[in-house]
C-alpha cells in the first residue's frame, strides 16, 4: 500500500476553512493548529458563535426599522393603483420567501445526511480499530497467560518425572527459558489496553451526540417547512390570527436559524484545523501512550518503513519453533522410558500449536494496512462527507433566515391589507344594491323573496282582471327576470318593480347618482357583480 499522505488529501474547502480567523474573545489573533483542549482555542471557536449572534442582531435591528417605517410612514390607500401594487408586492414575497424555503429545506436534508454519513463512516472506522487491537490485546493476554500458567505447571511435573535422567531434566529447563523469552517479547508490545478503551469512548460519545444532532437537524427542517406552508395558507386565506401565528414563529425560527450557522460554522473550522494536519494532531495525543515509531507506522504505512514489531515476532516464532523440536524429541526418546510423561508432552505439544495459530493472528493484526484503512476511512469520513455536510447546513440556515426575513417583511404587509379591506367593507351602505355583502344576503333569502313578489304580483293582476279587461303587458321581460330583479333590489317599495334593467336602461325612480354610477360600470365591474347587470 502506498502512503496516507498519497491517499488521503484534505479537500479544498478544509483549507479554506482553515483559513478563518482565529481569535479569542479578547480579539488576540491565534494560532490555527487544531488544540481542542486549550482553552484560547475554544474561545476561538466561540467567538465565530458570537459573529452569527451578530448577524442575528442586525438582522433583527434592519426588521424592526422596517416594520417602523411600515407602521409610520403611511401611503395614501385611496388609490387603487397603490392598492394593486401593494397586493402585487405581497404576492411576489410571498411567492419568494416560499421557493426560498423550499430551496433551503432541501440543502437542509442532503446537508443532515452528508453529515450523518460522515459521522457514520467514523465511527465505524473506530469501531474496527477498536475491534483490532482488542484482538491483540486477547491474543498478547491469552497466550502470555498459557506460557506462565499452563506450560510451567507442565514443565514442573515432568521435571519431577525426569529426575533420573540429568538430560531430559536441561532439555525441559532450556523449554522454560524458550517460554521466558516469548513472554518477554510480548510484554514488550504496547499496552493496547488504554487506546482500545480510549477509541471506544470516542466512537460511543461520538455516535450519541451525532444521532441527537441528526434528530434536531430533522425536527428543524420539519418546522420550518411547516411554518413556510402555513404562512403562505396565511395569505392565501388572509387569515389575521393565522399570519399572527406564523409572524411570531417566524421570528423564533430566525433565531433559531442564526444560532444553527454559529454552530456549524464553528464546528466546521474546528474540524477543518484537523483535517488540515491529522497527523500531528495524533502524533501528540499519543506520545504519551504508544511511541511515535508505532504511530509514525500506522499513520503512513509505508513499504520503505521497517515495522517496529518484526523483532519481536520473529523471536516468538525461533522460540516456538525451537520448543515443538524439543517436545518432538522428548516425545520419542523419553516416552519409551517414562509413559507417564506422554500426557503432559501432548498438552504442551497442544499448547505451543494454538501460540503459533495466535502468533499468525497477532502478525496478521499487527500489520499497518488494517489500522491504516480504518484511519483514512474515518479521514475520508470527517474531512469529506462531515466537513461538506457541514457547509450544506451553513447554507440552509442562511437560506432559511433570508426566507424568513423576507416573510417578516411580506406578513406585516398582506395583514395591513386586510384590515384596509374589513374598513372599506364596513363604510359601504348596507342598503346599497351595488354592495356585494347586500346582494349575498338579498340573494341567501331569494325563495322567500320570490315568494313574496309573485304572490303580490298575482293578487295585483287577480285585482286588475276583476275590475276592468285584460291588457298588453308593460314589458315583455320573462317572470324569472322579474322575480330576480325583485330579489336584487330586496323587495325595496322605492323601486319599481318593472325590470326595465333588460332593455338598457335604468328604472325611473333611480337617483341620479345611481344613474350615473349605473351607465359608468366597466365590463369587469360588470362580471364581478354578475349577470344580472347585463344588457
Amino acid at each position: 500500500m502506498s502512503s496516507a499522505r498519497v491517499d488521503y488529501i484534505a479537500p479544498w474547502w478544509t483549507f479554506w476553512l482553515h483559513e478563518f480567523p482565529h481569535v479569542n474573545l479578547r480579539f488576540q489573533p491565534l494560532d490555527q493548529t487544531f488544540k481542542p483542549q486549550d482553552e484560547n482555542y475554544q474561545q476561538s471557536l466561540i467567538f465565530l458563535g458570537c459573529v452569527a449572534a451578530a448577524g442575528l442582531g442586525v438582522n433583527l435591528l434592519c426588521l424592526a426599522i422596517y416594520l417602523s417605517c411600515l407602521c409610520c410612514c403611511r401611503k395614501d390607500e385611496e388609490e387603487e393603483e397603490s392598492k394593486k401594487s401593494n397586493s402585487c408586492c405581497v404576492t411576489w414575497a410571498a411567492v419568494a420567501a416560499g421557493l426560498i424555503c423550499c430551496v433551503a429545506v432541501g440543502v437542509g436534508f442532503y446537508g443532515n445526511s452528508e453529515t450523518n454519513d460522515g459521522v457514520y463512516q467514523l465511527t465505524y472506522s473506530l469501531y474496527n480499530a477498536n475491534h483490532t487491537l482488542a484482538g491483540v490485546d486477547s491474543l498478547v493476554t491469552g497466550t502470555v497467560g498459557g506460557m506462565q500458567s499452563g506450560l510451567n505447571e507442565h514443565l514442573s511435573r515432568l521435571g519431577e518425572i525426569f529426575a533420573a535422567r540429568g538430560d531430559f531434566v536441561q532439555t525441559l529447563q532450556f523449554m522454560q527459558q524458550m517460554s521466558d523469552n516469548i513472554i518477554k517479547q510480548l510484554l514488550g508490545l504496547p499496552d493496547w489496553e488504554k487506546a482500545k478503551v480510549d477509541l471506544a469512548a470516542i466512537a460511543d460519545q461520538t455516535a450519541h451526540v451525532e444521532y441527537y444532532r441528526w434528530l434536531t437537524y430533522l425536527l428543524i427542517l420539519i418546522l420550518d417547512l411547516v411554518i413556510c406552508l402555513a404562512a403562505c395558507l396565511g395569505l392565501a386565506k388572509q387569515s389575521r390570527w393565522l399570519l399572527t401565528a406564523m409572524m411570531v414563529c417566524g421570528v423564533l425560527t430566525l433565531i433559531l436559524s442564526w444560532a444553527s450557522l454559529g454552530a456549524d460554522v464553528a464546528t466546521a473550522v474546528g474540524t477543518s484545523d484537523f483535517c488540515v494536519a491529522p497527523d500531528k494532531f495524533l502524533m501528540n495525543q499519543t506520545k504519551d501512550v504508544i511511541s511515535s515509531d508505532i504511530v509514525h507506522y500506522y499513520l503512513y504505512c509505508s513499504q520503505t518503513l521497517p515495522n517496529p514489531f518484526q523483532q519481536s515476532l520473529t523471536v516468538f516464532q525461533r522460540s516456538l519453533t525451537t520448543m515443538q523440536i524439543q517436545i518432538q524429541g522428548l516425545l520419542q526418546f523419553a516416552v519409551p522410558l517414562f509413559p507417564t510423561a506422554e500426557r503432559d508432552l501432548l498438552s504442551i505439544q497442544n499448547l505451543l500449536n494454538n501460540s503459533e495459530a495466535s502468533l499468525h493472528q497477532l502478525t496478521a493484526l499487527l500489520d499497518c494496512r488494517g489500522l491504516n484503512k480504518d484511519y483514512l476511512d474515518a479521514l475520508i469520513g470527517v474531512c469529506y462527507d462531515g466537513v461538506e455536510g457541514l457547509l450544506y447546513l451553513c447554507l440552509f440556515s442562511l437560506l432559511a433566515a433570508c426566507a424568513f426575513s423576507v416573510m417578516l417583511c411580506a406578513i406585516p404587509r398582506a395583514w395591513r391589507q386586510i384590515a384596509n379591506r374589513d374598513r372599506d367593507y364596513d363604510d359601504i351602505d348596507d342598503g346599497d344594491p351595488f354592495n356585494p355583502q347586500s346582494r349575498r344576503m338579498a340573494s341567501h333569502h331569494s325563495h322567500q323573496g320570490n315568494m313574496h313578489s309573485f304572490c303580490s304580483y298575482s293578487s295585483s293582476i287577480g285585482s286588475q282582471t276583476s275590475l276592468q279587461p285584460p291588457t298588453q303587458a308593460v314589458t315583455n321581460a320573462p317572470l324569472s327576470e322579474y322575480m330576480n330583479q325583485s330579489a336584487l333590489f330586496g323587495g325595496n317599495p322605492r323601486y319599481e318593480n318593472v325590470p326595465l334593467i333588460g332593455r338598457g336602461s335604468p328604472p325611473p325612480s333611480y337617483s341620479p347618482t345611481m344613474r350615473a354610477t349605473y351607465l359608468s360600470m366597466t365590463e369587469d365591474q360588470i362580471r364581478h357583480f354578475g349577470e344580472d347587470f347585463r344588457a
